[in-house]
């Protein structure tokens, strides 16, 4: 009876956890969309989209393109840098032209996004 009273109660537990990560998954990840946006819960967000997308990734290109060693690892520090980079001019390019700037057209999310993808293919890819 007692052992049949604690799986009633972990299994509730287990779901409220479940729960309360998928209420702030589903509010960090909604917050990339508002105009006035939380920054933290925004750059979450824009890394849940890039590990999603990373994880997508490997069902298309499940072997990596760098060769092992020190070209994955460069390929890790730089990549997100330069996508960081290149978000944020094309940012500036929109900004002149009067376009809308979307916030992925910012350094940091850019970063953010372009690491989480790069961090999943580091570690699961072939």
């Amino acid at each position: 009876m007692i052992e049949f009273i604690v799986q009633i109660i972990g299994e509730f537990i287990v779901q409220i956890i479940a729960e309360a990560l998928f209420a702030f998954g589903y509010r960090s990840l909604s917050e990339t969309f508002r105009k006035q946006r939380n920054p933290w819960l925004a750059a979450l967000g824009f890394s849940l989209f890039g590990a999603i997308l990373g994880g997508l990734s490997l069902l298309v290109l499940p072997s990596n393109l760098t060769p092992v060693g020190m070209p994955r690892v460069a390929n890790l520090v730089f990549t997100p840098l330069l996508v960081g980079f290149c978000m944020s001019a094309i940012g500036g390019w929109r900004a002149k032209r009067g376009r809308l700037v979307l916030p992925i057209d910012r350094f940091w999310y850019g970063y953010l996004f372009a690491l989480a993808v790069a961090l999943i293919r580091f570690k699961f890819a072939r």
